[in-house]
């Protein structure tokens, strides 16, 4: 191309962007950084990373590309993006320009064959396809290999999540890795990104150039000029919410809270609304259309706040996000700078403040727990889907491997792209190809997760720059101090909270209390495994819906719970706060909807007695709590359901449905003495227990006391996992 078709073509880019960015006067132009990663890819027809910082201009980037390809006849452009709210801005983005965009996700899945109808008609520029599509049979069998072969332009964004290497790793985006291959060589490709270092950036351009030649990295300095860091330190959890109720107004238009667990944003979302303020909720359980309203309440100001859990993450787009509040700290600077960098984008301040908490450091161990699976349990996953010899889906996988369901499919993924397996309709298959288990390669990322979690804990208590250190954290060669931040320019938030907030805080956290669903089906499978249990539990074998004192993943009772249950923790009698606190949810559940001192007459009658579970860790704990409440509501103690001999030892329990229900189904008896006491009962009896994880101990139990006799069963923990 010569230099005067490289003008003119400048010149096209440009009106593209005007009309992207709604400038009538079509004075907009694109900054030279941008048009160098335009012209690779246009003029170069090259593969291209671009690492900048968020509100950078990233998207332009690929649209202004998309209509100058489509002008040249090229194929549609296909985006590989994470996180529908993010397809939800770019859609409408795109018609600003007077792109056709269309996208196949998990929300929209009844218009998938209207759009892949379109796409073939060739009335779509740009297809947003979810990374999990990537990897669905059909669409990686009869899509694929047509998009492949037709697209002009393919867009990795949040290219990041391609390397495991990264914060925010995704097995499915490694599929991308047979696309990139397959695709024909003058076909570009781009990827983008807000957060990678340099590890993570080699890393993604290497794989970039697979079938494709060297990649073009262009990375920018990551300063956000608009943004204010800050840290305040706050002594608990009732001071931080107090915090939060008290200077929620003081911040800058609307903003995020993002809180570390669903459970959090729940209670955060709760306890401010009842302080007078208007927030709404954000996290993954939240159903499709309940987020789509509330992104557009934060979109249209309505709301002061969104109280997200990492769901909200990299998929949202409002330029004149004012602030950004993170109650808890994330386990990676790295993930931390991508989340704050939602706030400023299109104003000159927004306020970006941490209240980190003593119980970030039990959840950052919780999700750490979900790591890639040790090479016996992947081992003994590939002998099974070998010696199958048919494909088998995860239900039927479960009782035969030790993995929860999640964490087995996203190793399959894995194992998926390494050739060892294949997913196929019905299931996954065995490929009978050799597979390595990269053990140093999974110690290395264990440690670079443990580097992160404690570059989070020096944030926090840095005297320094905290701009610069998150750009340092990021290999930004260009990092200085920002001059913004309460370390170079003077906090501006005290740690001071209102006696009323304070007040109304601590109540709202001391609260017990949490429903606990019986399970009403038992898992798929068991057969395999020498159990004859399937389908719904019947009702006369169901435990009924219970009380837990706390969640442990809460920032209230689990922050006085989870040392209860640690590791380390010694058994002893239950504290008198404790079997206070369960007194008064006892009080709350018979005077509650159909409690059995509600008055109604379809409620159940009065628990007629206590029933303790065996433990090996806590026996202390659950005899002393078993005690206490039969005292307490004057009920007798009718006995503890003990284990069968050479039951083996139940703090080792295996981690999916299927496997907890064969190594608890012969695991409990009931004695003579308790049995007759069941028989003797004249209601129901409270199922008493420590802790609930899954909720197959709680079934198993109340199976067989429902059997031996019971009229019914309540289950009562103190702590339910979340």
């Amino acid at each position: 191309m010569t230099n005067a078709d490289r003008s003119a073509l400048r010149a096209s880019a440009d009106s593209v962007l005007a009309r992207l960015v709604g400038d009538p006067t079509g004075a907009a132009r694109l900054r030279e950084d941008q048009w160098r990663a335009i012209e690779a890819l246009v003029a170069d027809k090259r593969r291209a990373l671009v690492v900048q910082r968020t509100g950078w201009g990233k998207s332009a980037v690929y649209f202004v590309a998309t209509s100058l390809l489509r002008a040249q006849g090229s194929g549609p452009t296909v985006i590989v993006s994470p996180l529908l709210a993010l397809m939800r801005n770019q859609v409408d983005a795109a018609a600003r320009a007077g792109i056709r965009a269309r996208t196949i996700n998990s929300s929209n899945t009844e218009e998938w064959d209207t759009v892949q109808a379109e796409v073939a008609a060739g009335e779509v520029d740009v297809l947003l396809v979810s990374p999990e599509r990537l990897n669905n049979p059909d669409f990686r069998d009869q899509v694929l290999p047509k998009l492949s072969a037709s697209t002009g332009l393919l867009v990795v964004d949040e290219a990041h999540c391609i390397s495991d290497w990264g914060h925010d790793f995704r097995p499915d985006y490694r599929r991308l890795r047979t696309m990139l291959t397959d695709l024909p060589p003058d076909v570009p490709v781009l990827a983008t990104t807000a957060t990678a270092n340099a590890r993570v950036t080699a890393d993604v351009a290497e794989q970039l150039g697979t079938g494709g030649g060297e990649a073009l990295v262009l990375r920018g300095a990551l300063d956000r000029e608009s943004l204010s860091l800050g840290v305040v330190q706050l002594p608990d959890a009732a001071h931080r919410l107090a915090w939060l109720a008290d200077r929620l107004n003081d911040l800058p238009g609307s903003g995020i809270i993002y809180t570390l667990t669903v459970a959090a944003a729940e209670e955060v979302t709760t306890f401010l609304r009842q302080r007078g303020h208007t927030v709404s909720s954000y996290t993954g359980k939240t159903e499709n259309s309940d987020r789509l309203q509330a992104e557009e309440d934060l979109l249209g100001n309505r709301v002061k706040a969104l109280v997200a859990t990492s769901a909200l993450g990299m998929g949202f787009d409002k330029p004149d996000l004012g602030f950004v509040v993170h109650l808890g700290s994330p386990s990676s600077p790295i993930a931390y700078y991508q989340q704050v960098g939602r706030a400023g984008r299109g104003v000159e301040h927004a306020e970006v403040l941490l209240l980190p908490g003593k119980e970030d450091e039990a959840i950052w161990k919780y999700f750490a727990s979900v790591a890639f699976p040790p090479e016996e349990q992947v081992r003994r996953t590939l002998d099974v889907l070998a010696q199958a010899g048919r494909p088998l889906s995860l239900p039927a996988m479960e009782p035969m491997v030790d993995l929860r369901r999640t964490r087995l499919e996203a190793m399959l993924k894995v194992l998926d792209v390494d050739g060892a397996v294949r997913r196929v309709k019905g299931g996954w298959t065995s490929t009978g190809q050799p597979w390595v288990y990269d053990a140093e390669r999974y110690a290395w990322v264990a440690k670079q997760r443990a580097a992160e979690q404690q570059a989070m804990r020096d944030y926090a208590t840095t005297t320094a720059c905290r701009m610069e250190f998150l750009r340092l954290q990021l290999d930004d060669e260009e990092a200085v101090p920002c001059g913004r931040c309460d370390n170079c320019a003077g906090g501006r938030f005290t740690a001071e909270v209102s006696g009323a907030a304070l007040d109304t805080a601590r109540g709202e956290l001391s609260r017990p209390g949490v429903e606990v669903d019986p399970r009403k089906m038992w898992p798929t499978g068991l057969a395999a495994v020498g159990v004859d249990l399937k389908g719904r539990i019947p009702l006369g074998e169901q435990a009924s819906t219970g009380r837990a004192l706390g969640r442990l993943s809460d920032i209230g009772w689990g922050n006085r719970l989870r040392p209860m249950f640690a590791a380390q923790a010694p058994d002893g009698p239950v504290p008198d706060a404790v079997v206070d606190a369960m007194v008064t949810v006892l009080a709350d559940w018979a005077r509650g909807p159909g409690g059995w001192a509600s008055g109604d007459p379809d409620a159940p009658p009065r628990p007629a007695g206590v029933v303790t579970i065996a433990s090996h860790s806590r026996p202390d704990l659950i005899g002393s709590l078993g005690r206490r409440i039969a005292e307490v509501g004057r009920m007798p103690l009718l006995g503890e359901l003990g284990y069968a001999p050479e039951t083996a030892d139940q703090r080792i329990m295996p981690s999916n449905s299927a496997q907890r229900v064969r190594a608890l189904h012969s695991a409990f008896i009931v004695g003579p003495e308790l049995s007759a006491a069941l028989a003797a009962a004249d209601g129901p009896v409270l199922l008493v227990d420590d802790f609930m994880d899954s909720g197959w101990t709680l079934a198993v139990a109340a199976r067989l006391l429902r059997r031996a006799g019971a009229k019914g069963v309540f289950p009562l923990v103190l702590a339910v996992q979340a």
